[in-house]
């Protein structure tokens, strides 16, 4: 029986929505994920690059998307991260670190 969309779409897909709804609207640019597991859990570490016209609404969601809720359907977002931004111009580009979790 399949699963649905694995973390990474879901993730995805989580962030562009959160981002219209802040008002802003990013792309990703890059995603690249490494599945991990350990004894007691089964997840994947995300690095994201997303890319947006900057504007104080994109400040503002940023600075606040540390303690964003996800609801990722069969999963827990463990930590997210901004890593970083870079401005050029009127464009932003960020770099975000996310720990997915199964939800067993």
């Amino acid at each position: 029986m399949s699963r649905g969309p694995d973390a990474a779409t879901l993730l995805e897909r989580s962030l562009v929505a959160q981002a219209e709804s802040a008002g802003c609207a990013i792309a990703i640019t890059r995603s690249d994920m490494v599945r991990w597991a350990s004894a007691t859990f089964v997840g994947a570490r995300h690095i994201l690059t997303l890319s947006a016209r900057g504007s104080p609404l994109l400040d503002a969601w940023l600075a606040g998307l540390r303690d964003a809720e996800f609801s990722l359907r069969g999963y827990l977002v463990a930590e997210l991260v901004v890593m970083g931004t870079i401005r050029d111009g009127g464009s932003v580009t960020a770099t975000v670190e996310v720990l997915t979790v199964e939800d067993r």
